[in-house]
């Protein structure tokens, strides 16, 4: 639910910073701090203020910052995406059939031996409801 800045009290937001200090985190510690902050305002729902509804989007911010810079996710390969794909759905290499063709050419693709055509792009895409762009 997005607030527009002009719906929100000054003061009472105000107050709102003054009491949780939101600002550019530089430590896991002061990364804790404000997930604290949000789980707070979380737990209130949609109780929340606009004011809170305004901090809460602020402290979700800098906790996005700093994780991205932080914790940095390096580009998977796509059989490595696909294993997680087949893992996180409990699915076996045989599951995959209809789209390789063969046990031998399943194995060599999830294992990286073999890379995927576009067209098994456009299949593990379709059969896992994600972009073809992560199997290319």
């Amino acid at each position: 639910m997005a607030v527009a800045v002009n719906e929100i009290n000054a003061s009472k937001y105000g107050r709102l910073l003054a009491k949780t200090l939101p600002a550019v985190i530089k430590t896991e510690a002061e990364n804790e701090r404000m997930l604290a902050e949000i789980e707070k305002l979380m737990d209130k729902g949609e109780r929340m203020t606009p004011e809170e509804l305004v901090l809460l989007e602020l402290m979700t911010q800098l906790i996005e910052t700093f994780e991205e810079e932080a914790y940095p996710i390096a580009d998977a390969s796509p059989h490595r995406i696909l294993q997680h794909l087949m893992e996180s759905n409990d699915l076996s290499q045989v599951d995959l059939l209809p789209i390789f063709g063969g046990r031998g050419r399943v194995s060599e693709v999830v294992n990286g031996k073999r890379g995927i055509s576009k067209a098994q792009a456009k299949a593990l895409a379709g059969f896992f409801h994600v972009s073809a762009d992560l199997f290319l």
